[in-house]
């Protein structure tokens, strides 16, 4: 299934140019239509975040319409709700085909961005982290993060359309990585089935950082999309990263794709 709606939730205006970069670029790719969204606990307009999607739709010449079924080409749209974020974005994010948010700032924002978390835990769709500089590309040279869990699984699937349309796949692993579950190969004979040629290499992690390894093999591919299931345990109801989905939010350089 093609890609045909992304929705990016836009928290500020100093953080959220790279990220409609990012988002804009995703929809270009498909000719989809994106939604900008801002929610606002109260009526009051809010003037930086239109200013600043006005400004960007002027510089990129942006086709501002309401979404239609067979677009020929990408539009955008500028979304207010009011109400409380937590609840709308998850629930806005399950009837897109992938919603894109900023890289976390610092490390502390990992675990502190409520956007992040909110969407990729409970919308069941798949998330984009776009990187603080944006690439000239998304979606060429992919990179699967595999360790055959159910998470890899989800984001395996909710890639499939990117993989079809990709110049080149790579499927990374490692035995440090991997989890009771399909094996490296069996993905490729997997993936092969579905017409996406995909080599396969085999990484090492970093000083026993699982994450740097990831990363530096799929800088070594040129990747301009990693995408890799989000890992995460329950502590109290709260949803606490694992240390391999944590790295990566907090050291990548590089569009990434989530899902749980």
């Amino acid at each position: 299934m093609a890609i045909r709606k992304v929705l990016l939730p836009l928290i500020s205006s100093g953080a959220g140019e790279a990220a409609l970069s990012t988002a804009w670029t995703v929809a270009q790719f498909w000719n989809a239509h994106l939604v900008a969204l801002h929610v606002q606990m109260d009526l009051a307009p809010a003037p930086e975040m239109s200013a600043m999607f006005r400004r960007f739709t002027i510089e990129h010449e942006v086709s501002l319409a309401e979404a239609t079924a067979g677009a020929e080409s990408a539009t955008a749209s500028f979304l207010i709700l009011t109400g409380r974020s937590l609840d709308i974005l998850p629930q806005q994010a399950r009837l897109a085909d992938i919603t894109v948010v900023r890289h976390p700032a610092t490390p502390e924002e990992v675990s502190s961005s409520a956007v992040l978390h909110a969407v990729l835990f409970d919308s069941g769709r798949p998330l984009l982290i776009a990187p603080q500089v944006m690439p000239t590309t998304v979606g060429r040279r992919i990179c699967l993060g595999w360790n055959g869990s159910a998470e890899s699984a989800a984001a395996v699937e909710a890639a499939m359309p990117w993989l079809q349309r990709a110049d080149a796949v790579r499927i990374l692993w490692a035995e440090e990585y991997q989890r009771r579950g399909p094996r490296a190969p069996d993905l490729q004979t997997y993936l092969a089935m579905h017409s996406v040629a995909a080599d396969l290499m085999m990484f090492k992690p970093i000083d026993n950082i699982v994450g740097a390894g990831l990363l530096t093999a799929a800088k070594a591919f040129n990747c301009d999309l990693l995408v890799m299931g989000a890992y995460a345990h329950s502590r109290l109801r709260q949803q606490i990263l694992g240390g391999v989905t944590r790295h990566i939010l907090e050291h990548a350089t590089l569009p990434v794709m989530m899902h749980r």
